[in-house]
């Protein structure tokens, strides 16, 4: 049994395994998981809550599933184990040979420390990236630094940023605002300049008319 082609071939087909997983098998699925992501690959922790996890999905899918989607696991164009832990652990779909580097790319921009972003719990117009685990991140271009006089002081975020947000429905789909966020815009030059990097300058103040351009052509 390859545990990892496995696991893959279940994120590829995650919602027939959804169909026919019970309870007791997603807790211990879970679990599993959980010990997996959290250890380094090739260590024998890691191999070894593969191993664990593939017996869980391998009775569920059938004979078809440690062989299915092999190519696409192979050569790392494809699914990869962790999706199954994306899906069923942080409950969202940002999986797969086109969004899952997507979503690694935009998870491993700076965050806000967990201890600012409970003061935050209650604005709604902050883009919010579910993080391993399912915790909500808020990345850290949001917020204006802290003032050198007081260092230790909570970010403040930045009125334009929430302008935006909202114009981007970032409530409804915080990966493709962080994405039009974090991302080269051709709009802003031949430097393709992302919108991010306008922050705390004077241009930062044409990002609405920016996100109002991609919305009335996107009829958002």
């Amino acid at each position: 049994m390859n545990a990892d082609r496995m696991l893959a071939a279940a994120a590829a087909d995650f919602d027939r395994l959804l169909a026919v997983l019970g309870a007791d098998e997603a807790a211990r699925l879970r679990r599993h998981l959980t010990v997996m992501r959290a250890e380094p690959p090739g260590s024998d922790r890691r191999r070894q809550a593969a191993e664990s996890a593939a017996r869980v999905v391998g009775p569920l899918l059938g004979s078809e599933a440690g062989g299915r989607y092999a190519e696409a696991v192979d050569s790392g164009g494809g699914f990869r184990p962790e999706d199954l832990a994306v899906l069923l652990i942080d409950g969202h779909r940002m999986v797969g040979p086109v969004l899952g580097p997507v979503r690694d790319r935009l998870l491993a921009t700076p965050m806000l420390d967990d201890e600012f972003a409970e003061r935050w719990e209650a604005q709604q117009a902050f883009i919010r990236l579910p993080g391993p685990g399912g915790g909500e991140r808020l990345p850290l271009f949001q917020f204006a630094p802290s003032a050198p006089a007081a260092p230790s002081a909570p970010p403040e975020p930045r009125p334009v940023v929430l302008e935006v947000n909202l114009l981007l429905d970032a409530r409804r789909d915080p990966w493709g605002a962080a994405d039009w966020w974090l991302s080269p815009n051709a709009w802003l030059g031949t430097g393709r300049t992302s919108p991010a990097h306008l922050l705390g300058t004077q241009d930062a103040a044409l990002l609405p008319d920016l996100a109002r351009h991609l919305t009335s052509e996107e009829g958002i």
